[in-house]
Order: structure tokens, then sequence, then C-alpha cells
């Protein structure tokens, strides 16, 4: 769980400067483009990947979906906020723990214990509660109420399954992590020069420089939840719930006391629904 916490800490701190970023006026695609190459260069520089990394063994089905899927999935969420509003946005965004779960017990076949679901069953009634915002949110305008909110629920389901895909495969931490991030860089940068082709923002130093804190935090959450999975290698679905279950409880408890967010008593209901729920996943 040690490795859970450090990718929760992680995940909770990126979704703070990119909450702050439309204050700082930063374009968030380039923030993306810039955070992929720092990334790259932490893993290449702490984990040491092989000089002649050993192509073949590479699972590069996964790699290539995961270099594709990161980086759109972040402007998905951008868009998903636009359209559909916050509260559905944060709903698709957590829910898409179902998927992992379903995974877990189908491809991944982990044996389902008691206390594991009940674990789970007190996990999925936390998300729910904590992220119920009764009377708030937007209506949602035309198909992207319901396509962008639908698409960030697959798209973040499908990148946890492929995270677990990748390491299980066996190939060392900065070896994977490193033609990820190479291939998520290649795809933002795609992105942001296709923008800048149609008209959009030039290239802008603070946009870069945030996207480097970024790149540090997102490097951290990756890393820490793919040691999370080798560390419970037969036990994916305990990963999968105490991380999203780990990201909604401190990333409500950051908006609570640093954003002074308002919580509902359906809220504060879901942070106490949290202790059993860890206790029980926590346990072996």
């Amino acid at each position: 769980m040690f490795h859970i916490a450090l990718a929760v800490a992680c995940s909770v701190l990126v979704s703070v400067l990119l909450k702050l970023a439309p204050r700082g006026r930063l374009d968030i695609p380039q923030m993306v483009a810039a955070n992929y190459v720092v990334a790259a260069l932490l893993s290449a520089a702490l984990l040491r990947p092989a000089a002649v990394p050993a192509l073949q063994a590479a699972p590069w089905p996964e790699l290539i979906a995961l270099g594709v899927l990161l980086p759109t999935i972040f402007l998905a969420l951008g868009a998903s906020v636009r359209h559909a509003g916050i509260v559905r946005s944060d709903v698709a965004q957590r829910l898409s723990l179902l998927l992992s779960l379903l995974a877990a017990f189908t491809v991944f076949g982990q044996p389902a214990t008691p206390r594991l679901l009940l674990g789970i069953a007190f996990g999925l009634l936390a998300l729910l509660a904590l992220v119920w915002k009764a009377g708030r949110g937007a209506d949602g305008d035309g198909h992207g109420a319901w396509f962008y909110p639908l698409l960030v629920f697959v798209g973040l389901g499908t990148i946890d399954v492929l995270l677990k895909r990748v390491a299980a495969a066996g190939l060392p931490l900065g070896e994977s992590l490193l033609r990820v991030f190479a291939l998520a860089f290649v795809v933002a940068a795609l992105i942001v020069g296709g923008r800048r082709w149609r008209g959009g923002p030039p290239l802008s130093a603070r946009s870069v420089v945030a996207g480097l804190a970024l790149g540090a935090l997102n490097f951290g959450n990756i890393l820490f939840y793919l040691r999370a999975h080798r560390a419970l290698a037969d036990d994916p679905a305990r990963v999968f719930t105490a991380m999203n279950l780990g990201v909604v409880a401190l990333g409500t408890l950051v908006g609570l006391v640093v954003f002074r967010e308002r919580l509902s008593r359906v809220n504060f209901a879901g942070l106490a629904l949290t202790v059993p729920a860890i206790m029980l996943l926590a346990a072996r």
C-alpha cells in the first residue's frame, strides 16, 4: 500500500496543477507535451533502462495504446468539463474503476474473496458519495454532454488495464516507462502542432515550465502505480480500488481545505466510508 499512497499523492497534485492552469493562463496541451519530455528524461536518469533495449520482449500493443491514450484522455477530460460539467466528468473519471474491477476478475483471473468484495463494496459506495454533488454542475450541451464523459470513462478504465498488463509483462520499469512517455510525447506534440497549424496559440514559455512540474508528478504517479501492481501482482482489484478510492478521498480533502469547496452530508459520509474500505483492502 506504500506505493499506492505515493501514486495517490502524485495523482492529486497533478489534478491541483491542472485546476490552477486556467488561473495562470497556461495552455494545457502544451503542458501535456512538455510533461512527457520530463517524464521520459526522469525514466532514463533514475531508472537507467538498458542502452540496447530488447525490442522483441516489449509488450508493444499495450505500450503503443498507452502512448496514444495518455495524452488524448488528458484532453478529453478537459473537453468533458467544458461540455458536460464538472460533476458528470468527475463521476465518469472515478467510475472507470468498474471496468478495472471487471478486468481483474475476468482478464487477470483474480479470485473474489469475501473480504475483498466487501472492501470493494465499501469503496464503490464511498466513491459514489464523494462525487455526489446534488443540484450543481452543467446541464450539458448537445452530444458532448454524454460523449466526452463516456470517452473519459472508457479511456481511463482502459489505461488502468493496460498499465497492469505492462506491469505483468516483466519488462524492466525503466524500459517500460521510457517507451510509454516517448510515444505519448510524439502524440502530444502532434496535437500541439496541429492546433498551431490551425491558428491555435503559439508556444508559451510559462506553459512549458508548468509542464516540467506536471511531468515530474506524472512520472511519480505512473511509476508508483506500476510498482504497486508488481508488489501485488496477484491482487489487481485491490490496487485498482485503493488507487481510485485514495485519489477521490485525498482530492476531496484538498478541495475542502485548499480550495474551500463545500461538502454535503453525502460527501462527508463518503469520506467516513473510506476508513473501513481502506482497512479491508489493506488487509491480506
